[in-house]
Parts: structure tokens; sequence; C-alpha cells
């Protein structure tokens, strides 16, 4: 996570109990404001003509994707949400000062940190993932 986060939107076509699960633990570590937004997708949402729509999509089969958005607290409680099978809005007062004032509860840097036996080096210089060796 970025440093200094007090604000996480998280948008997303995943849904359902380990997807909220996964907003709340990632707000409870991060000590940050997690807003979830699902996509909410109903059958009729797609074009007539839609390639093999019966087959893949049976009529009886309303929702492809119930959706799930919510928001979550720095403590990981559910404060709106989650909006399942139905399209909308969800709005909430948030005080982005709780993220701050949240992170004191959970000192990773502080006395849990043990400088004497362990450091920690970040390079946040340009990195690339791919490097190509020639086995001349």
């Amino acid at each position: 996570m970025p440093q200094g986060l007090e604000i996480y939107i998280a948008p997303t076509y995943d849904s359902g109990e380990a997807w909220i699960g996964t907003m709340q633990h990632i707000a409870r570590e991060a000590k940050c404001w997690v807003l979830s937004c699902g996509v909410a997708l109903e059958r009729k949402d797609l074009p007539k003509d839609f390639p093999k729509l019966d087959e893949l999509y049976p009529i009886d089969e309303e929702w492809i994707n119930p959706g799930g958005s919510l928001i979550v607290s720095p403590s990981g409680e559910i404060i709106s949400g989650p909006l399942s099978k139905e399209k909308g809005y969800i709005i909430a007062d948030i005080d982005v000062e709780l993220a701050a004032s949240s992170k004191r509860a959970l000192d990773v840097a502080g006395h849990y940190a043990r400088p004497d036996v362990f450091t920690l080096q970040v390079d946040k210089s340009r990195q690339s993932s791919t490097y190509f060796k020639n086995n001349s």
C-alpha cells in the first residue's frame, strides 16, 4: 500500500462474502477507508444479439453479477452496503482523519520494529521485471 493512504478505491467484477472479507482485511491492515465499486450486471443489460446469450446466461437467471459495492471503515466495519442485486449508489460521510488516527493503533515501525536485527531498504528507482540473458 502507498505511504499515507487514506482512501483505497477498489473497482471490481468480483463479489460475494470472500470479496467483502478481503475489503475488510485491506481496510484493517492498511488502516484506511475502502470504497469497493462492484459491477451489478443483469441479463437484460446485454444486447439481444449477444452471441450464445441463452447458452451462457439462461433466461431464468436474472443476475449475471450481483455487484456488492460497499464502504468499509479503517477498523474493518462495513459503513454502507453491500449493495447486492440492485443498482444504485451508496453514499456515506467519512472522516478522513480517522484513517490517520487509526494508524497509531498499529505500530509497525515503532516498538515492534527491530532495527538492531532487521533493516528494510526500498529502491524507488524504476525497475524492470524482464531481463534477457544471452547464453553465448
